[in-house]
This record gives structure tokens, C-alpha cells and sequence, in this order.
């Protein structure tokens, strides 16, 4: 498969796919996500594939023409279309057009609309935003319960895979993993090399086209300062009144995950820092899409948001290839250096931090909330753990640790193991090396946390 200048094929738009058939109507589709993950260009190309006709509302860039119409003017719908059609010069036609409200969060007032847009039926409704949670967006609207909710994220490594012009290379990764056979010294080193790529690239659309055009990391680079300089003048415009808080924690973030113990201290900000004051401020990022934050479970079972703690947190970025820009946003690209170390196999700088921030990104994008086990117990030095990841698996847990391929022990997975026996599956450590089974732990590669 090769790509298309400018396109990426995106798994999502099967879920598109599957919501216009079963719901002919009847429910209007919201697609969060973190900006510059590519929704809009996904309606765009669903609507143009899937429609006769589309029109696309931007409200973050609207006439005061069309907001006047919602406000003033959605009690005649008749009406209310004619003018739609009129004003952006689209014909629309019964149950064969659809209409995109885009960046919906800047208006809540046409979401709260779409009840009775539904409810008319004539059209299809799709809306995207971010932030969509926030009280802030929405305390002065009823929450249409006609909205069906889908989130996001930006292209895992199968989607990098496809980009690159392989679409064979993914599903026999899988047939690996589920029958835990090593794929051989050689593949693994390829698959290895083109992660490497993902890692460094990321997954956001923009920044994988710039590579692809001359496989250049610069021009990748290029883009995802872009991107990470919209991330902050949005916290400006939209994060009004507690902005420098969640600057402090946006770029507090590399700082953080290159610690040995990757929990957010806020300390580290300030000695007086105290979580109460900066609550809103992590909420505002995780609803963001920007990072992805990782709870204690301090109870580990099957239900771990029961025993969340969520003043004890770790912060991940939604994309690590934007942390890998982020880490050394104050210096040009030829001086980042975890270009260098991550394609010459030198992880040693900063190793953990971008293995754990991309399994946690896999992990995410595969429909889990992430959650870690941390326990010190000063006096009772068996009791002290560290477990990166817990994921539930059917009514079980299976603990997930991340190491280097060098690595010599996993004693807290041992102790981890022993203390909750009875409600664990699978035990897992993700590492840069091939497939292996050892003391009774499946040992996976990187790559293969996607399908955990």
C-alpha cells in the first residue's frame, strides 16, 4: 500500500463507518481528541466519501452570520437549513447529507442543539472537539443524550506501519503474540527499527507526513513544535485564570518522567505546591488529550478506580513524539539528542522515560485507563514496589513492567506477584528484545504492546 500525498489511512473511520449504518440517523457522533490528531481531516474525508453533499462549520473560526442563526433562528429549521445551504453554496438532501459541527466547544450552544437536530431527522450530525468535558464548556447546556462518543488518538504504530507502505508486517506481529512465539532475530530487528521511527516521528498526522516527504526528522521536528506552540496558546486562550499553573505542569512533564520514580512531585514546582491548587490543572491537560495521566491503584482488583489515588499520579504525553520535541524544546534539532540514542539503540539516555510514555500511549489507544501500583514502606523493605502498569484482563490483573533490554531483575513484579496471586492473569515486561517466557513472566517486545 502506498500513501497518498497527504492522506493516512486511520482505523477510526471503520467506527465512522459503523455508526452511519447502525444508527441511520438517530444519534449524532462526537469525536474528542487532542488537536492537530487529525479530526477534522477524517469528517472531511468520511463526508466526502460517505455523502452526497457536506457542510462543515468551523466554530473556531465562524461568522457572526451563523452563530446568529443558532441562536435566533433554530426554532424554524425549514428555514434554519435554507440558509445553511444558501450561505456556504451546498445543496443538501434528505438523509444523504451530513453536517460537521467543528471545534463544537467553542459554541456549546449548537451542541445543545443537536436534540432537536436529531429529532428532525433529515440530516446526519458529526461534531468534534476537545475539551468537550470541561465544566467550563459545558454548565450552561443540557447534554444531548442523542450523542454517540468516540474518542481519538494519534496513529499507533500498525496506522506508522500502513503510512510507510507496509500493511503486512502488523498482522504477523499478531499472530506472534498470540501464539507468544519469537519472531526471529532478524525481523525483530527490522520491526524494532521502523519503532524506532515511530517513536521519534509520532503519531500525529502532521508530523508524520513532514517525515515521510524526505524521511527527515527535521522537517518532523519542524511540525511537532507547531504543534506543541498551539497545545500552549491554547492553554492561554482557554485555560483562563489558572494558566501559569498548567504551564508549570506542561513543561515540568520530560523533568518528571526522567526521574527514576516517575510520579508528578510537586515539589518540584514549588515547596508551598499543593495538589488541591493544581487539580483543575491536570484535569485541564488530561481533557485536553495532551497527556495521558496514570493513577495509583492502591488496592489492585478488578475494579482499580475504586482504589485510585489521585493525588499520587504519573504524567505522560499523549504522543511521544511530541515529548521527545518537548524534552529539548529550548535547543534546535540538531542538538536533541534522543534522536541519536533511540536510532543507534543508545536508550540509556532518558531510556525509561520514552518507553514508558509510549507503551503508556499504546496502552490508552487500546481502550485502557492506565493505572500503576507504588508502595515504600520504610520500615519493610519486601513490602516496597513499583509496578508501571496494571491492566485489567477479563475479571483478573495483569501487572506490566518496562525495562531495558539489559536489565538483570524484576523484584518488585516477584514481590508483586506473590502478595496479589489469587487475582492475577498474565504477568508481562515489555523490553526492546524479542518474545520469550521466563520465570513464568511473558517477556514481549515494545511493539507488541499495542495488542495488550
Amino acid at each position: 500500500m502506498s500513501t497518498k500525498k497527504g492522506t493516512l489511512k486511520r482505523k477510526i473511520y471503520s467506527r465512522l463507518l459503523e455508526w452511519k449504518q447502525n444508527s441511520n440517523g438517530e444519534t449524532a457522533l462526537m469525536i474528542d481528541g487532542a488537536r492537530r490528531v487529525g479530526k477534522s481531516y477524517l469528517c472531511r474525508e468520511f463526508a466526502t466519501k460517505e455523502y452526497r453533499s457536506h457542510i462543515i462549520i468551523d466554530f473556531g473560526n465562524v461568522s457572526g452570520e451563523i452563530l446568529n442563526m443558532f441562536n435566533n433562528e433554530s426554532d424554524n429549521l425549514d428555514l434554519f437549513f435554507a440558509k445553511l445551504s444558501a450561505y456556504y453554496g451546498t445543496a443538501l438532501y434528505n438523509r444523504e447529507s451530513v453536517i460537521i459541527f467543528d471545534e463544537v466547544q467553542q459554541f456549546p450552544r449548537a451542541r445543545q442543539l443537536i436534540k432537536y437536530l436529531v429529532e428532525d431527522g433529515r440530516f446526519d450530525y458529526i461534531e468534534t472537539g476537545s475539551l468537550i468535558r470541561l465544566k467550563k464548556n459545558v454548565q450552561d447546556i443540557i447534554i444531548p443524550s442523542e450523542e454517540e462518543h468516540i474518542e481519538m488518538f494519534p496513529l499507533d504504530f500498525e496506522e506508522f506501519l500502513w503510512a510507510l507502505g507496509d500493511e503486512v508486517t502488523a498482522p504477523l506481529i499478531k499472530k506472534c503474540f498470540d501464539t507468544l512465539q519469537p519472531l526471529g532475530h532478524a525481523l525483530h530487528q527490522k520491526i524494532m527499527n521502523d519503532f524506532r521511527q515511530y517513536m521519534l516521528v509520532g503519531g500525529m498526522p502532521q508530523s508524520i507526513l513532514a517525515y515521510l516527504s524526505e524521511k527527515n526528522f527535521e522537517k518532523s521536528d519542524i511540525a511537532k513544535r507547531r504543534i506543541l506552540q498551539l497545545y500552549k496558546d491554547d492553554v492561554s486562550k482557554f485555560a483562563e485564570g489558572y494558566e501559569d499553573k498548567v504551564f508549570a505542569i506542561f513543561d515540568g512533564i520530560p523533568g518528571q518522567l526522567s526521574k527514576k520514580e516517575k510520579k508528578y512531585k510537586l515539589s518540584s514546582l514549588s515547596k508551598e505546591a499543593r495538589f488541591r491548587s493544581y487539580e483543575d490543572s491536570f484535569i485541564w491537560l488530561n481533557e485536553a488529550m495532551i497527556i495521558n495521566t496514570c493513577y495509583n491503584a492502591t488496592d489492585p482488583s478488578i475494579g482499580l478506580a475504586l482504589s485510585s489515588d489521585h493525588t499520587t499520579q504519573k504524567c505522560y504525553m499523549g504522543d511521544t513524539g511530541l515529548l521527545i520535541t518537548q524534552t529539548f524544546m529550548d535547543k534546535p534539532y540538531a542538538e536533541n539528542e534522543l534522536y541519536k540514542a533511540i536510532l543507534f539503540d543508545r536508550l540509556s539516555i532518558n531510556e525509561g522515560m520514552i518507553m514508558e510514555n509510549v507503551v503508556a500511549q499504546m496502552l490508552r489507544r487500546n481502550g485502557h485507563r492506565l493505572y500503576f501500583y507504588s508502595r515504600n514502606d520504610a520500615t519493610n523493605r519486601a513490602n516496597h514496589m513499583e509496578i508501571d502498569f496494571l491492566i485489567t484482563a477479563g475479571n483478573k490483573i495483569s501487572p506490566i513492567e518496562v525495562k531495558s533490554g539489559n536489565y538483570r531483575f524484576h523484584s518488585s513484579l516477584d514481590k508483586f506477584k506473590q502478595k496479589f496471586s489469587k487475582k492475577l492473569a498474565n504477568s508481562y515486561i515489555l523490553y526492546p528484545k524479542d518474545v520469550m517466557i521466563k520465570d513464568d513472566i511473558i517477556h514481549l517486545p515494545l511493539y507488541m504492546a499495542m495488542f495488550l
